[in-house]
């Protein structure tokens, strides 16, 4: 384990960091938490000594390394005329190359096991060149005692680099300022070492995680990721009306899939947020010229930033509508690649939403590209019941979120880079077989029709509507 001062001496890297500063004062300056007046507060030296973080009961294992992904492009040259994607040096079926984490957990035996300080295992070694994009999506319990050890295996195809990684939880309050990724106040985790971050989550909600070293460009290179808290209220019910979400121990086939956060008021309350199926919608943008360059050994200029492509889940359009992968081969460490598919191995996660007439769909949107996307489903309304791990609640007694109901409907939702958004909607009815499609899309032209009006490279899904009954109950995000 080492500090961040290994980074200290001025190289390439910090020459980046430097040049990219303009561009991460446009686009929020590093992602900064826009709502860190809410989680970042000190707190009293009275509940300070109260506070007790439990040991952990859940572990996971990420790698952090580099490697390649797949976008729909046809083919895309800069003003010199330099094929940029797919690139030269990319694998038979790839196009971009990438930086990311991966979720190994399973590998060393699962949840229930603690992670070893030293990574000997020959699977996990030979993850090096092999990540996910975007990074691997997590999920936990409010209360849940959390370690995630990460272990930085080193750039595969840029082992003249030496670039140190951290986890960011975005906007998350920290047990301590050691675990919050920030290198200039934690620990920067060296090339061949490992360090165990430990989280208590206290406040449901939907949050992001990104590498915070060198952050302008290890985001943009794909090193970020969905992870949200759910809400007590999952697991004991509210006593207004409001039972154990399906699932939990005690709760029943026909309740909820879950709440976005503790509602208190029954299930046909309008201030309700129970749902019964949930998608995560992680949002960013891909600039090729930044990526041909790490892969070519070359600088790039962050004022000179431009989106190329746009990505949902770490794909793009009509690769969204693919289904998930299949998890890991446990003989070799290797992601599954979803069925027809081997091109999305390292981009597992769909974006499609199915679901049947009547359910309550939970949509958990997180923008952490530069732009601002301004995502639309056509013809279906949506209710935003919060914003940044925030409930959409005014201030009731003792200063709790349990006041006025503030959410609102809306077709569409601008984001902000740092953003998130809880939106629920309503499947609209739908008889006979197959099902009815509804477009989810990022409203600019430029978001959809990348490069060169090919069609390919968007924003872009497809909600499907079933009729009542027709697919099984959801037991996991995004199936």
């Amino acid at each position: 384990m080492r500090t961040s001062l290994l980074s200290n001496k001025f190289n390439r890297r910090r020459l980046l960091k430097l040049s990219g500063g303009a561009l991460a004062a446009m686009a929020g300056a590093s992602i900064a938490p826009a709502w860190s007046g809410r989680f970042l507060k000190p707190v009293s030296s009275v509940e300070a000594a109260t506070l007790q973080s439990p040991r952990p009961t859940i572990y996971r294992h990420f790698i952090a390394s580099d490697g390649w992904i797949s976008i729909p492009t046809g083919e895309l040259k800069n003003e010199q005329g330099v094929v940029l994607a797919p690139d030269a040096l990319a694998p038979t079926g790839k196009s971009t190359y990438v930086f990311g984490f991966r979720d190994i957990t399973d590998l060393e035996g699962g949840t229930a096991v603690a992670t070893p300080a030293n990574t000997t295992d020959a699977r996990v070694l030979a993850q090096k060149g092999n990540v996910q994009h975007s990074a691997p999506q997590m999920f936990f319990d409010e209360g849940d005692a959390i370690q995630i050890t990460l272990s930085n295996l080193g750039f595969a195809l840029r082992p003249d680099l030496f670039d140190p990684h951290t986890i960011h939880w975005h906007g998350f309050r920290n047990a301590l300022p050691l675990f919050d990724g920030v290198p200039e106040m934690s620990i920067s985790v060296a090339v061949g070492r490992s360090f165990p971050y430990y989280y208590h989550p206290t406040d449901p909600g939907t949050y992001m995680y990104h590498c915070h070293n060198e952050d302008v460009e290890h985001v943009q290179m794909g090193m970020d990721g969905i992870v949200f808290v759910r809400p007590a209220q999952n697991r004991t019910g509210n006593g207004a009306g409001a039972p154990v979400a399906r699932g939990y121990v005690g709760g029943a086939p026909t309740a909820p899939m879950g709440y976005v956060y503790n509602d208190g008021v029954a299930l046909n309350d309008r201030r309700s947020t129970a749902y019964d199926r949930e998608f995560g919608i992680f949002l960013n943008e891909m600039w090729a010229q930044s990526h041909f360059d790490d892969a070519h050994i070359q600088t790039s200029d962050w004022s000179d930033f431009h989106a190329d492509f746009y990505l949902m889940n770490g794909r793009s359009y009509p690769d969204t509508l693919a289904p998930n992968g299949g998890g890991l081969d446990l003989s070799s460490g290797s992601l599954v690649a979803p069925v027809g598919r081997p091109d999305l191995d390292s981009q597992p996660l769909s974006s499609l939403i199915q679901c049947c007439a009547g359910d309550k769909v939970l949509l958990r949107f997180v923008n952490l590209g530069y732009t601002q996307p301004a995502m639309k489903l056509a013809g279906i309304p949506m209710r935003i019941v919060g914003k940044d791990a925030t409930p959409l609640r005014g201030l009731g007694t003792g200063g709790l979120r349990n006041g006025a109901d503030t959410s609102y409907k809306t077709n569409m939702i601008y984001m902000g880079a740092g953003e998130s958004y809880d939106a629920i909607f309503t499947a609209p009815p739908k008889t006979g077989a197959g099902y009815d499609t509804y477009l989810l899309f990022n409203n600019s032209l430029g978001a959809l029709n990348k490069p060169g009006g090919t069609g390919l490279g968007g924003q872009m899904t497809e909600v499907r509507v079933y009729a009542a009954g027709a697919l099984p109950a959801q037991t996991a995000p995004n199936t």
